[in-house]
């Protein structure tokens, strides 16, 4: 890969990389200041067989010119782009830069004085100013579930423009690829989004039950946060695998003993883990005020204590903490109630129906939302629910809360492995074809996932067999249900088109409801 980058100052350059790593629209950098290594203290060759401090130089018998690292005699060749513009291809890891890697000369013994020798220095020595060093960028996917130990109910996987610079490991928040028109007139990329410290970090693979995508990492902050980050190429995500394992090591060589013990434990730096013991210690450092030792103690001693602090898991398991209906992923649930369907979606329906289905607009016309949040707050915190009761008389709060929880699922109810399927299927030409897809694909989900489908579906064609009465139609249960039910893991930039698709899925299974869901 030869760059094709507009010539730059040597501040504004950034190390070119494999094109499967950024977007083709781009003809330019960001402006930000992120320069690769050597490019800030130290001039580049000025011609073919010039080396810098620590490489030697030759011609091969092939007639290239190879420079030879001292240290770790690594090869890195020189080659030149269409613009007579010098760079240099290492053939073993096929990386591509602008500058060699900096080695690190030792300076003389003679200069090495001691200043305790003497009050002022034989030769005054300007500060040692530090080199900026771009360990890689390109566009990830990227998504944040577990902030400071508390877990996100939803994933929101996104592209991002990511930097690894100087042990710091940025996401901003819009992608090279979509901020390419604006770098034409180039006012500024956007903010950083999440800025991750690797200091204490720990990086592994990321096991299949935390995301259905492939090549995808997971990356555990020393604060509690967790980050997966995914790329469709297997070669480039294991590049940034290597990088950002390098830089976490680099990072935190310094740190003490039991730091480095507890920041790459599970039981420390787990998500169940109630709190961050940084805010403790924080709150705790600020009112003690002593002198350096008696901090240090105050620190051993808050670190006993949080070591000791019961688990989520375990305040789960002894009651005092009860777990949520709303947002608990529907698999966990059913097992949890020992129920082949939730037990708040069997109430609705049995309340929906005993009120009647001729009722107008069921499941179209909205309830009172904060009555229907004082619902979902009275599932998840009382075991004895009572739709009977008067706060709950209007049918269609109860209506909105059916919807809800099935909005608020983790994955919906037609999981996100089959949504491909089930719009592929749904845009067969042939109808029989069409409909005997579609059926294979619903018995083919997972049991809690079938079970309330079927449920569910039975109910609402018998709602549209009051539709005389409700107005309520196939088409308009479908538009209603079909983006709740069925949903990409990720936006898709056709959005309306999908809609179309997911309404067409669910009147499908609507029309189809006996021969696809067949009685027991």
């Amino acid at each position: 890969m030869q760059p094709g980058l507009s010539p730059l100052d040597p501040g504004d350059r950034r190390p070119p990389t494999p094109e499967t790593d950024y977007p083709e629209s781009l003809t330019s950098y960001p402006e930000e200041d992120y320069s690769p290594v050597g490019s800030l203290s130290e001039p580049r060759p000025t011609s073919p067989l010039a080396a810098p401090p620590g490489w030697s130089c030759h011609v091969s018998p092939e007639g290239q010119t190879l420079y030879t690292n001292h240290y770790t005699q690594e090869q890195w060749v020189r080659l030149e782009d269409q613009h007579g513009k010098p760079y240099f291809y290492n053939p073993e890891d096929t990386s591509v830069q602008w500058e060699l890697p900096q080695v690190p000369v030792p300076a003389p013994r003679s200069i090495c004085k001691s200043n305790q020798d003497s009050e002022t220095p034989a030769q005054a020595s300007p500060p040692e100013e530090k080199i900026k060093t771009l360990d890689k960028a390109g566009v990830l996917h990227r998504t944040k579930t577990v902030d400071k130990g508390k877990r996100l109910r939803k994933k929101h996987w996104s592209a991002s423009w990511t930097v690894l610079e100087g042990g710091v490991l940025t996401f901003f928040k819009d992608s090279k690829a979509s901020a390419a028109g604006g770098l034409r007139q180039p006012p500024k990329l956007s903010t950083p989004e999440y800025t991750v410290e690797l200091r204490g970090a720990s990086l592994s693979w990321a096991p299949k039950e935390k995301s259905s995508r492939k090549n995808v990492l997971e990356l555990q902050s020393r604060d509690g946060s967790e980050y997966l980050i995914q790329h469709d190429s297997e070669a480039i995500i294991s590049t940034w695998h290597k990088a950002i394992s390098e830089g976490i090591q680099e990072v935190s060589a310094d740190l003490p003993p039991e730091e480095e013990s507890q920041s790459s434990g599970a039981d420390f730096g787990s998500s169940e883990r109630l709190g961050s013991w940084r805010e403790d210690e924080a709150r705790l450092g600020a009112g003690a005020a002593a002198a350096e030792g008696d901090l240090s103690k105050v620190r051993q001693r808050l670190r006993k204590f949080l070591l000791k602090r019961p688990t989520l898991q375990s305040l789960r398991e002894k009651g005092y903490i009860k777990d949520q209906v709303f947002g608990c992923p529907l698999a966990a649930l059913c097992e949890r109630e020992r129920s082949a369907v939730p037990r708040f979606v069997q109430q609705c329906i049995r309340t929906v129906e005993a009120r009647g289905l001729d009722i107008d607009g069921l499941y179209r016309i909205s309830g009172n939302l904060a009555t229907i949040q004082k619902l979902r707050y009275k599932v998840d915190h009382d075991e004895r629910l009572d739709l009977d009761d008067g706060r709950w008389e209007d049918v269609h709060v109860i209506t909105g809360a059916l919807k809800l929880f099935f909005r608020e699922l983790p994955e919906p109810l037609f999981p996100f492995s089959h949504f491909r399927q089930f719009i592929a299927a749904i845009k067969l030409q042939d109808q029989a074809q069409r409909s005997r897809c579609v059926r294979d694909l619903v018995r083919s989900l997972p049991a809690p996932n079938h079970d309330t489908l079927r449920l569910l579906f039975q109910h609402l064609c018998r709602v549209i067999d009051h539709g005389n009465q409700n107005r309520m139609s196939v088409q308009s249960v479908a538009i209603v249900f079909g983006p709740t039910l069925l949903r990409p893991e990720t936006e898709e930039t056709s959005m309306p088109m999908t809609m179309v698709f997911q309404n067409q899925v669910v009147e499908l299974i609507l029309q189809r409801c006996s021969d696809i869901f067949p009685p027991h």
